[in-house]
């Protein structure tokens, strides 16, 4: 299992890299792996105004439907398109070409309550 370290963790199991007022979001390689192979992405739509915390994506593999939740609040302002013909590349690639969406934040402060590398891995490997 890996737990990058630059990168910021939710509870939900989605990651966040942060790049100045924007922030990339996928799914953690926790979460990839517990869903099985994912066979559709429910992208969001670019321009649309996201809160932290609240559902704004979906993610269906052969298990089940899961819910990705904006880790922080903004408008999105890019999606994954390659996702929408080949969304196993979030199983194979978690951290990079399985990025899901990116967000213009509106409060850059909400990214200090998300979790560290360490943290994140504590709440996993507690499960």
């Amino acid at each position: 299992m890996e737990f990058p370290e630059q990168l910021k963790y939710t509870k939900e199991h989605e990651w966040v890299a942060i790049d100045g007022a924007r922030a990339r979001v996928g799914i953690t390689d926790y979460a990839q792996d517990a869903l099985g192979d994912i066979v559709f992405v429910q992208l969001p739509k670019v321009g649309a105004a996201v809160a932290a915390n609240a559902t704004c994506a979906e993610v269906e593999s052969t298990k089940s439907v899961s819910d990705i939740y904006a880790p922080v609040s903004g408008t999105i302002a890019a999606v994954n398109e390659t996702l929408n013909d080949t969304p196993e590349i979030v199983n194979r690639d978690p951290y990079g070409a399985g990025w899901i969406f990116d967000v213009d934040l509106t409060d850059a402060a909400e990214v200090d309550g998300l979790l560290d590398a360490s943290a994140y891995r504590a709440l996993v490997e507690s499960d």
